[in-house]
């Protein structure tokens, strides 16, 4: 548990991933105050973690929090900026959860505020499996980066990167999980139909996309050749046509969050 409090300013999915993450791994703050502009939204929130308090429609009040969270879109974080800027004290660290706004525009946001921190979240964080990249301001002493670390560790891996290749992680793995449930849960259901049991396809396709993963980073062979490993390809006539769509999917996102 940090005795440091903490406020959320939205009260969405991510916040929802990163509150699970941090009660499962026994790391709960002092103090969660999460705001937002959305009754109900706060309301199941609450009921999912009756220890928070909520702050509809007062985003000041989750600003005031020791480490506050930006947990909305981008483009509702300019106006956000000028509203919470005189909640943040010298003690203040202020974590965005957002691509595309740098650690310069949101200082500049917040009237030259500097202790910021910009995150890629990741939803296996709920499971502390996560992978988050982080980027770090100049403003953030080395004591205020261990101790966000020392909490973030709870939620999985949160590597250190350059800021300007956040966006890129955005693409790779915030949204990367996207890429790949449907497909697993079709799998699932296949495996099913099939006769097996569901504890039998949960484990075996567990294993099966772990220990792939594991034979990509440890095997030590080229692509070509992990891919040759298995001679039967069902899905072999039709890898053009996807690897088209992440091509052109994927590029396309990324250019919009660096534009």
């Amino acid at each position: 548990m940090t005795n440091k409090s903490i406020g959320f300013i939205g009260g969405g999915r991510i916040t929802r991933i990163l509150l699970a993450g941090l009660k499962r791994a026994g790391q709960w703050p002092s103090r969660v105050v999460v705001s937002d502009s959305n009754a109900e939204t706060l309301s199941k929130l609450k009921a999912t973690f009756p220890g928070i308090a909520v702050a509809p429609n007062d985003n000041r009040q989750a600003a005031a929090q020791d480490i506050v969270f930006v947990a909305l879109p981008p483009p509702a974080i300019g106006d956000l900026l000028e509203e919470i800027k005189a909640c943040l004290t010298p003690a203040s660290i202020l974590v965005s959860l957002a691509p595309r706004l740098s650690i310069a525009k949101l200082a500049e946001g917040l009237g030259g505020f500097q202790k910021i921190a910009r995150m890629i979240p990741n939803a296996p964080s709920i499971v502390g499996a996560g992978y988050s990249p982080v980027a770090f301001s100049a403003g953030l002493t080395a004591a205020e980066r261990a101790e966000l670390a020392g909490m973030w560790s709870a939620l999985g891996e949160c590597p250190e990167v350059a800021e300007d290749k956040l966006e890129a992680y955005a693409i790779l793995t915030a949204m990367g999980p996207t890429y790949l449930w449907f497909q697993l849960y079709e799998l699932q259901a296949i495996g099913r139909s099939f006769g097996l049991t569901p504890q039998e396809v949960e484990a075996g396709i567990a294993a099966m996309a772990l220990g792939a993963v594991k034979t990509m980073a440890e095997s030590g062979l080229a692509p070509e050749a992990v891919m040759d490993l298995i001679p039967s390809k069902p899905l072999g006539e039709d890898e053009a046509t996807v690897k088209g769509l992440y091509r052109s999917k994927l590029e396309a996102m990324f250019k919009k969050l660096k534009g």
